[in-house]
């Protein structure tokens, strides 16, 4: 099927959108608030809030700071292990919310982060792990009625259903759902296996409607059957389901035939794990999409598999395909949408165009006319390697974006590996050669002993992580933060009763290099700036100072590599600065405070420098890259930063820590 064919629109709806724009509107995010996880529908992560700048940041100091709820209840239950605190805070009306890694919510007092209600509908009292990857929780949603006199807070967790809170008093509405919740687990049209479904992000909020994704476990499949992705859209005040968006198609739906052999029957996924975007304007929900089951192998569904690994643009009021775009044709890398696109205006070639830009784990960002869903600029199918894996489907091509240029590394060759020291590319040649071997982007899975795996890059984890892009609402740029990452894929057969054929590891297997160096050349860890009216790279800076301090390196005298403790943070844009976390330099604050005590030992103290540049909160220069300063947090954080005003002063709030011992919200604030 061609690129063309699928972004067909539904012409009826898009023209009516394109004139008309929507039947409704929802309240634009006062400038001092941020109401969502990108602070707007749009998905921006940027604030109009500009007392905090290049000269004051690092005079920031800690206003508040409140303790997860999630902590005590580790404590006394040695068998709740939380794992890292990520949930995004949201500020509307005075009051921040925020989700614990168990499912709990709390409202604050923005000015001094003391509790005004709590909610906890205790799941870990009967849930020993949560399916996939186990306690965590990215944020709640935040809605409010267009005559402002009621207003909710909307949590999809791992107790499989969909709560609406009372924004001011925490209360349940016993008249929404059936007895004050939505089983998430039901309106599916098909049967799944709800042991392996779990929800963790927030839900998209459109108008007077709720849209939900789902996660399906993907890690040890051994049958062809699984769980379908589907989205579902609820009413906001009553729960009456609306609408069901079938990510897999059936019968005559438009895509089905993508299904080879009708596996749309059986096969799964291709879910919304993370969170999605709405043009409030055009009343389009656009649904970032995954990998169908499994990740690694697809004999048992040939073809295409829509909509998997696509961009859908879907009505909000009906649930129709307005149009789609598929990046990945019967994906094979665990490569799937893990981030919101962004929506922005840039004029392009004089021309004034409403984007859509969505980034991805492969390095990609593909921008799109968020109306019609025709590129900006053209996205071409190219060959693409092909394996041998027995029963294997493999699409001939793939598409490739022709601008932005990638942001970050993709595929590896022998120009990549490390020469930091002769010795040390030695050593990392030997390693490759004796484990695996080069190849481009797409380059597919293996069966393990048959031949020598290529190593992908990037891993499953991207490039691009669940944290995302940010836009300058001003000027048009997109900032995207990105971990170069590498892993070998090799697929092993299962057995009957198996019926899935291959799988691997979930996620593969990573593959260090000489004595625990990266096998690559750095940057590990990035920001990209990207104008989107020209397409073009405008600056891209190493994000964390990254191995430098490595016994095998510090004698070299290096600049910033990049990198440090796990995937760095989502951007947050102001009119003055970029600021992201996971970016210390150094053992000093650019205001000459120590972040750490240095021993005298190199190895101790390498160590400590590691650890202290990933409890930092970083400034950028949004027009050089320039790294302004660092500013350093108790522990290590989470979730993306965001911002707010509250009583005229300009507050900056992270997540930190694990949920079961250091997990708390840190807001900082000018002296």
């Amino acid at each position: 099927m061609t690129q063309s064919l699928q972004r067909r629109l539904v012409p009826l709806a898009a023209a009516v959108l394109a004139i008309c724009g929507s039947a409704w509107a929802q309240t634009s995010v006062p400038d001092g608030e941020w109401h969502a996880i990108g602070r707007d529908a749009a998905n921006t992560k940027y604030s109009p809030l500009d007392q905090i700048t290049a000269d004051n940041f690092t005079d920031l100091e800690v206003a508040w700071r409140w303790t997860s709820l999630s902590t005590a209840v580790a404590e006394a239950n040695e068998r709740i292990r939380p794992s890292q605190f990520k949930s995004v805070p949201l500020m509307a009306g005075g009051l921040v919310y925020v989700s614990t890694a168990l499912g709990q919510v709390a409202a604050l007092d923005a000015g001094t982060g003391e509790p005004v209600w709590t909610y906890d509908p205790q799941i870990y009292a009967y849930l020993d792990r949560p399916p996939n990857m186990g306690w965590h929780h990215r944020g709640v949603s935040y809605w409010k009625d267009s005559e402002g006199d009621d207003a909710r807070i909307f949590i999809a967790s791992h107790d499989k259903r969909l709560v609406a809170l009372n924004a001011r008093t925490g209360r349940r509405y016993p008249d929404f759902g059936t007895g004050g919740y939505i089983d998430l687990t039901a309106g599916f049209e098909r049967e799944i296996d709800a042991s392996r479904m779990t929800w963790s992000s927030p839900v998209a909020i459109a108008g007077d409607t709720v849209i939900v994704g789902s996660i399906v476990q993907d890690g040890r499949i051994t049958l062809r059957e699984a769980s379908p992705g589907h989205v579902r859209a609820y009413d906001a005040r009553t729960g009456e389901m609306k609408w069901i968006f079938r990510t897999i198609p059936r019968g005559d739906d438009f895509g089905a035939d993508t299904w080879g052999n009708e596996s749309w029957r059986y096969s799964g996924h291709s879910n919304v794990w993370s969170y999605m975007a709405v043009d409030e304007e055009a009343g389009i929900v656009y649904l970032p999409t995954g990998t169908p089951s499994n990740d690694w192998y697809g004999g048992m569904r040939p073809g295409d598999n829509l909509f998997a690994e696509s961009i859908v643009a879907v009505d909000v009021e009906t649930g129709e395909r307005v149009w789609h775009f598929q990046a990945i044709h019967h994906g094979l890398w665990d490569w799937d949408f893990p981030t919101g696109p962004n929506l922005l205006d840039v004029t392009v070639d004089g021309r004034p165009v409403k984007a859509i830009a969505q980034v991805s784990k492969q390095g990609f960002t593909y921008v799109f006319d968020r109306v019609t869903g025709e590129p900006v600029w053209p996205i071409e199918e190219r060959p693409v390697p092909q394996g041998n894996v027995p029963g294997e489907w493999y699409s001939p091509t793939q598409p490739f974006p022709t601008k932005p240029p990638p942001f970050d590394r993709q595929g590896f060759a022998l120009e990549d590996v490390i020469d930091f020291t002769p010795e040390l590319r030695a050593e990392a040649l030997e390693i490759i050669t004796s484990r695996a071997r080069f190849g481009p982007i797409f380059s597919p899975p293996v069966v393990r002993g048959a031949e020598v795996p290529f190593i992908q890059v990037p891993g499953a984890g991207g490039g691009a992580n669940w944290q995302g892009a940010a836009v300058d609402v001003e000027t048009g740029q997109l900032f995207v933060s990105s971990s170069s990452t590498l892993i070998v894929v090799e697929v092993v057969p299962y057995d009957p009763p198996a019926t899935v054929g291959y799988f691997t590891d979930p996620w593969g297997v990573g593959l260090s290099g000489p004595r625990g160096l990266p096998l690559f050349k750095p940057p590990y860890k990035r920001v990209t700036a990207m104008d989107l009216n020209t397409g073009e790279q405008s600056w891209m800076a190493p994000h964390g100072d990254g191995p430098r301090y490595h016994p095998a390196l510090r004698d070299l005298d290096l600049p910033p590599l990049g990198g440090g403790g796990g995937i760095s943070s989502g951007p947050l844009v102001t009119p003055t600065l970029l600021i992201m976390n996971h970016g210390g330099r150094g053992f000093e604050s650019a205001a000459g405070d120590p972040l750490v005590e240095a021993t005298g030992d190199p190895t101790a103290d390498a160590a400590l420098l590691m650890a202290a540049s990933t409890r930092t909160i970083s400034a950028y220069d949004k027009e050089s890259g320039e790294h302004l300063g660092a500013v350093p947090l108790p522990a290590i954080p989470g979730g993306n930063p965001m911002t707010y005003l509250h009583d005229g002063k300009q507050y900056l709030v992270v997540a930190v820590g694990r949920g079961g011992a250091d997990a708390e919200l840190i807001a900082l604030a000018l002296p």
